[in-house]
């Protein structure tokens, strides 16, 4: 149940938000103003505004579904391993619960990947579509390079899953008592939406680090730290240049989180409504 849910939630949030994440992208990769992403985005013409749609598809629709169908089956578990009395609370079992999901997740790291590829406009000769770009990659570089950036995304997906399932149910709980079905589904999308906001903007700088590491095809892969550093010299050693991009983050972030929370959780209702 957990699982189809988020496979369902995050397929109906990659449709409505694609084109805002591909503006943003053109952000964080060239630290260039939103107008001028869009501009760009303009002149690669409407055929391709959806191009690179399919590895983030697939990967969102099954990591949403690993994150909270995981997250529940891990936290089952290891509630049952802790003995009555032995003092450990729940909110450690579940947050080591929550930290495995997200490292687990990491194993897609290869649709981040080849997303990255196929929306930056210095590749679109060489690449031509999703399978296109898996061939090319591992026939000319091996598995390893379609690896390039993990270290980011488990820095990211670990702390980021701990903070989204350890406060979800708190910033609800401070939320106006819904009485209806529409009540629950905005104090969902306020609380799904708060959260990815916040953490968006959060973990942003290593979703920059990702993203340029990402763009590389071949050639050594250089640590997270020196990634950093040389964004940030190249920004003129500013946090306003490095976190270029963010606010367009913080609204996408709003409305992806909303939109997989609100739809999750009223899923969940309904398949528990037929359940009983």
């Amino acid at each position: 149940n957990h699982y189809v849910c988020g496979s369902i939630a995050a397929f109906t949030n990659i449709v409505v938000t694609f084109p805002i994440q591909k503006v943003l992208f053109r952000q964080q990769l060239h630290g260039v103003r939103a107008r001028e992403a869009v501009r760009q985005l303009q002149r690669d013409g409407m055929r391709k505004l959806y191009r690179g749609l399919l590895p983030p598809l697939l990967q969102k629709t099954t990591t949403v579904a690993i994150m909270f169908g995981l997250y529940e089956d891990f936290s089952r578990v290891l509630l049952d391993q802790v003995p009555t009395g032995s003092g450990i609370p729940e909110l450690v079992t579940r947050s080591f619960a929550a930290a495995l999901a997200g490292t687990a997740e990491a194993v897609l790291t290869p649709f981040e990947r080849v997303q990255t590829l196929l929306q930056d406009h210095r590749h679109h000769g060489r690449f031509q579509n999703t399978p296109h770009t898996f061939r090319t990659l591992l026939s000319e570089y091996g598995v390893k390079e379609c690896y390039r950036g993990l270290v980011p995304v488990l820095i990211r997906n670990g702390p980021s899953n701990v903070l989204f399932f350890g406060l979800r149910g708190p910033i609800k709980e401070q939320l106006p008592e819904a009485s209806s079905r529409a009540g629950h589904l905005v104090n969902d999308f306020v609380c799904g939406g708060m959260l990815g906001a916040a953490l968006g903007i959060m973990f942003y700088p290593l979703n920059v680090v990702k993203s340029r590491a990402q763009s590389q095809v071949g050639g050594a892969f250089r640590p997270c730290g020196e990634v950093l550093m040389t964004v940030w010299r190249e920004r003129g050693g500013s946090v306003s240049m490095l976190f270029r991009g963010a606010h367009l983050n913080y609204h996408r972030s709003l409305l992806s989180w909303g939109i997989i929370n609100a739809t999750y959780e009223l899923l969940l209702s309904v398949l528990i409504l037929k359940g009983s």
